[in-house]
């Protein structure tokens, strides 16, 4: 069965839905950035393993939020980029990072949280 199928029918839980999991809001994030190669996405995520990158990708990609594309470097391979629908997240992604830092204000733990860069590293192309 397909993902999209079993996403719940009211819209808030459908937008949790496709954002859900450990990893899909970071490659969203980091996929901000402009297109990248698997490879690249790797190296930029600490911690993802190749196979649930790849396994997010898809998820995301039957979602409509990432695609597929021959990147046009000078090695052939693909590179994934957000669609216009995952481009549409951007200023959503940018509120749930500024609510992260509220809500762990306000509840006494802002030092537990990370920087950004703990887990997501800065391009290097």
């Amino acid at each position: 069965m397909k993902i999209i199928k079993r996403l719940p029918g009211l819209p808030v839980e459908r937008a949790l839905g496709v954002l859900s999991g450990r990893w899909k809001a970071v490659i969203l994030f980091v996929l901000l950035d402009g297109p990248q190669r698997t490879r690249e996405l790797e190296a930029r995520i600490a911690g993802i393993s190749q196979k649930v990158l790849l396994e997010q990708l898809r998820a995301l990609e039957e979602h409509g939020m990432v695609s597929r594309q021959s990147s046009a470097g000078h090695r052939q391979g693909i590179e994934y980029l957000l669609t216009p629908l995952g481009e549409s997240l951007r200023p959503i992604l940018e509120s749930l990072l500024e609510w992260g830092a509220h809500h762990a204000k306000e509840l006494d733990q802002a030092d537990r949280l990370l920087p950004c860069d703990a887990v997501v590293r800065d391009r290097t192309t």
